[in-house]
């Protein structure tokens, strides 16, 4: 049989324990400089005889026998008639993200990694730029910053991080970016497929964390303006934020919000991890710890699955380290008393727990978080790992996360009309509500990758560019000509299901209904956030001058706010009044079953807009609500760092942290 020996020899050639496998009969295949081991061929028989040597720390099988497709494919869906079919490691046929760019802000990713290689072995990494390089204050994007300035040149070539020898010191980037892009064809027979959902989408790294996996709210904020600035150019059209920042700020005032709300408003669909705080040190579930970027109305704010490491969906459940919402920024109004945005949140969930990815291996070091958790994070694997091709598994939120991000991937290259808010819906809509879990635990559901591509193929394809120009009144048909919306069941590894036909809306409003699809709404437009009675507009401005092309080059961006304004139009189904005011003992309001409220939904009920809907109060939940046990949602959040979450470690305002370490469950 095929078996990884681990050696605590002080010889690294391993000269006299390979001897001993040639002497017993037996073949070596390969030897691990990294991990000091061999990959072997023994009659099973020697097993024993090698597991007795003093320099035998560990005997692992091979494991070269997997299925020809990720689990993280499978698990999600994406292998679908409307997603890929025949994926194997080498080979599939249907989307893959092809065009697509995806801004991966993160602690960098290590271009090297065969993961990262599309089918001409090139690296699809296309840009590395590290924000930790730049004193705060440098970019600004004003007048300095022209493009083609000769110091817009010099900034460019102060945060160009593509020739360092070590790109991703922590770990966390690497293995994200894997998830949302990586594609497995030069790994070997025993390292496991790693493909993720957008396997030939181009990456661009956005280092904003440091080796030790924490950052600066200005890193983040200045990793995101660059994406803004480029995207356009750079055909950047999802930014993945495994990232989180203490805030007890109202979405409409947070630094790191408007960040992200600029870069959906240019048009790029932001996926933010919701972070890994659903439960305090005594083990308790709790409510409001969403972290900023997440508590932002306009992103796609994404909690975690624990699919039990089957493909089965029947088992699946929302992650207990998974963060509950509501949002519960806030802000002070003029009576002096501080109001709660309790927004709904997450938006939706997918799979968290134990997924494996790239790990990254540079400067002849493992990462950080490997090093430090190889027990976790490594072994279990029980693969032997090779250079350029490591591998490692991880939890949380922010492995969450990119599973989404690529799956926006698929549906822009599907449909490259289709805006960032409407993206979001269809996500919300097509997902499958789990069994016992609420709005504020799993959001519309989990993700259905099949059911998100079905939907993006039936809409028109010139979506954003007719919304862009004011071109697309409210009421405008959606349906592509000879289109018409899919049937809302799917078929995912073989458990059948309908969809949750759940769309959050106005930060806390349910929405459902064909009309969100087939009528143009003015929520669509997404430089319009609706939440908390307003509707924010935050226009972009572009550069306009010679030598470059118009309507490309972001310079700045315009705020206001209205309201009385129509954002949804006829026709269109309110959920509001079907799960009654908020509370936690009698699963009403913002704590209802999601499935329950799906189930509902299918029925027929819920209320149909006569006439447009302008701005109203939505999910009410009361200032001091106590919840069970004594449980009361958090003002703030209590943020911490490492591979078992450690509870009561308050961060320092603005310090931002990886999502993605969460410990598996």
């Amino acid at each position: 049989m095929q078996a990884v020996i681990v050696s605590d020899s002080t010889d690294p050639e391993l000269t006299d324990l390979r001897r001993h496998v040639e002497r017993i009969g037996g073949e070596v295949l390969v030897r691990h400089g990294i991990i000091r081991g061999l990959t072997v061929q023994v009659p099973t028989r020697q097993l024993r005889q090698l597991a007795q040597r003093d320099d035998v720390v560990h005997i692992a099988p091979n494991r070269a026998t997997r299925s020809t497709s990720s689990t993280l494919e499978r698990v999600s869906g994406a292998l679908g008639s409307n997603g890929r079919r025949g994926s194997t490691k080498g080979s599939y046929s249907g989307l893959d993200g092809t065009g697509i760019g995806i801004a991966i802000l993160d602690s960098g990713v290590e271009r090297n990694h065969i993961a990262f290689r599309n089918k001409s072995n090139q690296t699809r990494v296309l840009r590395n730029v590290n924000m930790l390089n730049t004193g705060e204050g440098q970019w600004s994007m004003g007048a300095t910053f022209e493009p083609g300035s000769a110091s817009q040149a010099a900034y460019d070539a102060a945060i160009n991080n593509a020739t360092a020898t070590v790109q991703d010191g922590y770990g966390h980037g690497t293995h994200v970016a894997s998830l949302v892009a990586g594609f497995a064809k030069y790994v070997r027979a025993s390292t496991p497929d790693i493909t993720g959902l957008a396997p030939n989408a181009n990456i661009y790294d956005v280092k904003v964390m440091s080796t030790l996996g924490v950052g600066t709210l200005s890193d983040a904020i200045e990793g995101i303006q660059w994406v803004i600035y480029n995207a356009r150019a750079l055909n950047i059209k999802v930014m993945n934020l495994s990232i989180a920042a203490d805030s007890s700020d109202s979405w409409r005032v947070d630094p790191l919000c408007a960040a992200a709300r600029a870069a959906v408003a240019a048009g790029i669909t932001v996926v933010v991890a919701a972070g890994n705080y659903g439960k305090d040190s005594q083990g308790r579930e709790v409510y409001g710890r969403i972290g900023s970027p997440g508590i932002e109305p306009s992103v796609i704010t994404v909690g975690a699955v624990n699919f039990k490491d089957t493909d089965a969906r029947g088992d699946d459940l929302v992650a207990g380290f998974s963060s509950r919402g509501p949002s519960r920024g806030g802000i002070v109004n003029d009576a002096g008393v501080r109001v709660a945005d309790n927004g709904l949140k997450p938006d939706l969930v997918a799979p968290g727990n134990k997924l494996v990815g790239a790990a990254s291996y540079a400067g002849g070091a493992w990462n950080r978080i490997a090093a430090r958790n190889w027990a976790v994070v490594g072994a279990p694997l029980g693969v032997p790992q090779y250079a350029n091709e490591e591998v490692m598994r991880l939890s949380g939120t922010s492995v969450a996360a990119p599973v989404v991000a690529g799956t926006v991937a698929l549906m822009l290259q599907a449909n490259p009309g289709l805006t960032p808010p409407l993206i979001k819906a269809m996500l919300q809509y097509s997902a499958q509500p789990l069994a016992n879990a609420s709005l504020v635990q799993q959001g519309a559901g989990q993700l259905n990758v099949d059911g998100a591509l079905a939907m993006a193929k039936a809409l028109r394809t010139d979506i954003w560019p007719l919304v862009e120009s004011a071109s697309l009144p409210t009421g405008s048909p959606l349906l592509a000509a000879g289109k018409v919306l899919p049937n809302p069941t799917s078929t995912v590894n073989g458990t059948t299901f309908n969809w949750s036909r759940i769309v959050f809306a106005g930060g806390n409003h349910v929405l459902s209904g064909t009309a969100l699809f087939t009528q143009h709404q003015g929520i669509w437009d997404p430089r319009l956030t609706w939440a908390n009675g307003i509707v924010r507009g935050t226009w972009p401005q572009f550069w306009n001058g010679p030598g470059y092309p118009p309507r490309t080059y972001v310079k700045s961006f315009s705020v206001a706010d209205y309201t009385g304004y129509a954002v949804v139009g006829a026709g269109v189904k309110v959920a509001n009044g079907l799960v009654g005011s908020s509370s936690l003992t009698g699963k009403t309001g913002i704590f209802v079953p999601t499935a329950t409220l799906a189930g509902w939904l299918v029925s027929g009920s819920g209320q149909t807009l006569l006439r447009p809907l302008t701005l109203s109060q939505g999910l009410v939940l009361s200032e001091g609500l106590v919840l069970s046990e004594g449980l009361v949602l958090s003002e703030g959040l209590v943020l911490s760092e490492g591979l078992v979450l450690s509870e009561g470690l308050v961060l320092s305002e603005g310090l931002i942290l990886s999502e993605g370490v969460a410990a598996p469950e």
